[in-house]
């Protein structure tokens, strides 16, 4: 509901008592001084409601020298040079600092006034504010924190590299102590290698050493059907880890996987307009950490924390070059040796009974292979297990009720691991190695399309 009324208009109302608004009411008077001139204004929600309440007072709407459009005030109210506040903290005539009126400003500055702000006692409203479980509150950084990463599930003892554990430390502490340091820091991290070496598993094991709570993205983020979008995501989680380090006092990260599946150029493939943006939003943060933008207005106060930027990738020279130029990327080639393969592949079987000379033997019966591959030995181990295991429950035409039988609140039965040894393993790693040979020699599009040129 909209009130209008000629600000050049000298009119006045007097006895009314009660008036009716439908949608809106306008009301426009022509003036001739120098030309005819029609004016019509739009009066704010508290003038609208001070208008309204002084109309039904039977009070006096001011002339068009003197705040048209305003009712005039009391005498006694005038006389003191005062005027009668809505409310002592009423958010309707709040000022910020420099005495500018703080809704505007916060409209003009944030997208959303709940998300940006919270409930900020003696700024909104008590009944917005309320007077329990404190009085200053972030109502939606609860949902924010979904983005952060946990690692209750890395339970037990792994072993960490102490070159990777050393590179991985020091950026993020540097970047933590940056303003301490007469040096120029970069602020993202390029740890990048062969695949399967455990770039992101030893950089999660040191998270969980150091109490890092980090913000994780993937390269399945880093395009949109829409222009702009993986953009401002990546701006939105670096100021969610921000947000981490300022309201629960812990260390944070911006953590981005397989960045070169993401934005890399491989061969002939298209350049979305994302690729840019995300190669452009990356390189902005490099340059300026403290003042990252969501679309909202500039305002001094709106600083964030300076988070370190962690991006794991294959082959970063497919990357756009300005951004892991030196200076923006402190690029890490994580290549283990055979005493990291052995450390960490042990401490993988330590807990299945198998001593550190046959893991020795494992790692020399399969050379050249990423870390996964002995991972993946262990899982192929269970294949024997499971089958029987389905076949002890029933057999596969119940296997489906008994599998979602846990949801209804029973059991699943029982099932016992098989005992770990080393010939199940090497039987279980050359089964894996025969499946990578088929991959390599049988080439199977070349079959199917003959007739295509090479």
């Amino acid at each position: 509901m909209a009130l209008m009324i000629n600000s050049l208009n000298s009119t006045q109302f007097s006895n009314f008592h009660s008036i009716s608004f439908i949608n809106s009411f306008s009301h426009s008077l022509f003036q001739s001084n120098h030309r005819r001139t029609s004016c019509l204004i739009s009066l704010s929600s508290r003038r609208n409601f001070a208008v309204f309440q002084g109309l039904n007072n039977g009070q006096e709407v001011g002339d068009g020298d003197n705040n048209s459009g305003s009712v005039m005030a009391n005498p006694s109210d005038s006389e003191t040079g005062r005027r009668e506040r809505l409310s002592e903290q009423s958010s309707w005539e709040a000022k910020d600092a420099f005495g500018n009126d703080y809704l505007y400003r916060l409209g003009a500055e944030a997208d959303n006034t709940n998300i940006t702000v919270g409930a900020r006692a003696g700024v909104i409203d008590d009944l917005f504010a309320g007077n329990f479980l404190g009085r200053d509150a972030d109502i939606v950084f609860d949902y924010r924190q979904k983005v952060t990463r946990s690692f209750e599930y890395l339970q037990g003892d792994y072993y960490i590299a102490p070159l990777f554990l050393d590179k991985v430390v020091c950026h993020i502490v540097k970047n933590y102590i940056a303003h301490l340091i007469n040096a120029k820091v970069p602020l993202i991290l390029g740890i990048w290698g062969g695949k399967g070496q455990g770039k992101t598993f030893q950089t999660e094991l040191i998270f969980r050493a150091m109490g890092v709570e980090p913000v994780i993205m993937s390269a399945g983020e880093l395009e949109s059907e829409r222009a702009g979008e993986p953009g401002k995501l990546i701006r939105d989680r670096y100021r969610a880890a921000s947000q981490v380090v300022q309201n629960h006092g812990k260390l944070s990260c911006l953590m981005i996987n397989d960045l070169d599946a993401g934005i890399g150029r491989f061969g002939n493939t298209q350049v979305t307009v994302n690729n840019q943006i995300v190669a452009g939003t990356l390189m902005n943060l490099a340059d300026n950490p403290t003042r990252v933008s969501i679309g909202q207005n500039w305002r001094e106060s709106d600083t964030t924390h300076r988070i370190p930027i962690i991006v794991t990738g294959n082959d970063f020279s497919t990357i756009y070059a300005p951004l892991i130029r030196d200076g923006r990327m402190e690029k890490f080639y994580w290549q283990p040796n055979r005493e990291d393969i052995v450390n960490i592949v042990y401490r993988m079987y330590e807990k299945d009974g198998i001593s550190r000379d046959e893991v020795v033997r494992i790692v020399d019966t399969f050379p050249n292979q990423a870390l996964d591959f002995y991972g993946a030995m262990r899982s192929r181990t269970y294949d024997r297990s499971i089958l029987k295991w389905v076949d002890d429950i029933g057999g596969v035409d119940s296997l489906g009720d008994k599998l979602l039988s846990q949801r209804k609140g029973k059991e699943l039965p029982l099932f016992v691991p098989p005992e770990q040894n080393l010939e199940a393993l090497l039987e279980s790693g050359n089964s894996l190695l025969k499946e990578q040979q088929l991959i390599n020699e049988s080439n199977l599009a070349k079959e199917y399309m003959k007739n295509m040129d090479d």
